[in-house]
């Protein structure tokens, strides 16, 4: 993924929040039909969470899963997300070593 893409992503007061959100996801969102955040939150909770329609929630929860910034794991008619903590380490790289 190309740098600059990181940073677009990030360049949103909602994609913020959301990634923020899912940082801790059991103090910002109600419990889940299977009890555990494993699979990620449901974008249900998320679009009631942040209050912005379900559109605009899919366009920027797409665009952060592309940057690698948050998985999706789909279960039955529900969609799961979470963030990748991984992809959060390199972008710490990339800022400590390139910029």
């Amino acid at each position: 993924m190309n740098h600059v893409e990181f940073f677009k992503a990030l360049s949103n007061k909602t994609r913020l929040q959301i990634l923020n959100l899912l940082k801790e996801p059991e103090k910002h969102f109600p419990p889940q039909e299977k009890g555990a955040y494993d699979a990620g939150v449901c974008v249900g909770h998320i679009q009631q969470k942040v209050g912005l329609t379900q559109s605009t929630i899919s366009e920027y929860l797409s665009l952060l899963q592309r940057t690698g910034l948050i998985t999706a794991t789909r279960v039955g008619q529900w969609t799961y997300y979470k963030r990748n903590e991984e992809a959060f380490q390199k972008l710490a790289e990339i800022i400590q070593k390139e910029l």
